[in-house]
């Protein structure tokens, strides 16, 4: 089921349902925090815990730690990546993504 709304110039455009509801609304909340976590912790999976997929957080975080930090760099390159992947994303993909498909890795 899809609402419709009026747009500019009287042309109409679909909304998905789940865009005003309140898991959306906090979800959504926590794109620009995971993606700072990202830039700056991204090597630990900070940014997969947040947004509550603790799969590829923790692999993200026993890389780095049981390598002695030698998987370090490769691992912040990542998460930087999805840092930016996350920062350019619209509200509704980031929450489709992230929040209903549970996309694990970019």
């Amino acid at each position: 089921m899809r609402l419709k709304l009026a747009a500019y110039k009287g042309n109409m455009m679909t909304v998905p349902p789940y865009q005003f509801t309140p898991d959306y609304q906090e979800f959504v909340g926590k794109k620009i925090v995971a993606g700072i976590c990202g830039i700056f912790l991204g090597a630990f999976g900070v940014h997969k815990f947040i947004l509550g997929i603790t799969k590829p957080g923790l692999t993200m975080l026993l890389i780095t730690v049981c390598t002695c930090g030698l998987g370090y760099p490769v691992m912040h390159v990542i998460g930087i990546i999805e840092a930016i992947i996350y920062l350019t994303k619209s509200d509704q993909e980031f929450y489709r993504l992230y929040g209903v498909q549970k996309q694990e890795w970019f």
